[in-house]
This record gives structure tokens, C-alpha cells and sequence, in this order.
């Protein structure tokens, strides 16, 4: 057993998310960066491993996720910042 599992690494980008709004960052960056981080997977090849030799959320599963958060962490950054977005 790992001592970290795909769980672990989802509260963490949920944690993650909402700490970046909090602190006046646009938490649509980090969709963005999870994207550009699986195009580079899939040129690199790395994409290909299978799913339970993983310990880290499949990029396209980690992207729907945050997706998924995108609206609480969006009040959080309007919030922070006063954006009317």
C-alpha cells in the first residue's frame, strides 16, 4: 500500500482550489494548468499507464473534478477579490 492514494490527491487539489481563490488567484488557472499538464502527458507517452497503477486522479478525471468545484472556489475569488465575475 502507498502511503498516498488518488483520495489524498483529490482533497488536495480541492484544498488547493479554494486556497487560490481565497488568496486572489483565479481558480480557472488551474484547470488550465491541468490541461496543458495532460497534453504534455499524452506527448510524453505517460498517459498510457493503467489507471490502477496510478496514484495520482487521471488528468481528464482531476480536470472534471476541478471543474466540478470551479463554482464554490469562484465565489471564494469574488469574495477575496471583488470580482463581479
Amino acid at each position: 500500500m502507498l502511503p498516498y492514494s488518488r483520495l489524498h490527491e483529490s482533497e488536495a487539489d480541492n484544498m488547493g482550489l479554494t486556497y487560490m481563490a481565497r488568496a486572489g488567484y483565479d481558480p480557472e488557472a488551474a484547470a488550465g494548468f491541468w490541461q496543458r499538464f495532460a497534453d504534455y502527458n499524452k506527448q510524453s507517452g505517460s498517459a498510457a499507464m493503467p489507471r490502477f497503477l496510478r496514484t495520482h486522479p487521471v488528468d481528464q478525471d482531476r480536470i472534471r473534478q476541478l471543474q466540478e468545484l470551479m463554482p464554490r472556489a469562484k465565489e471564494e475569488y469574488r469574495k477575496a477579490t471583488g470580482a463581479e465575475r
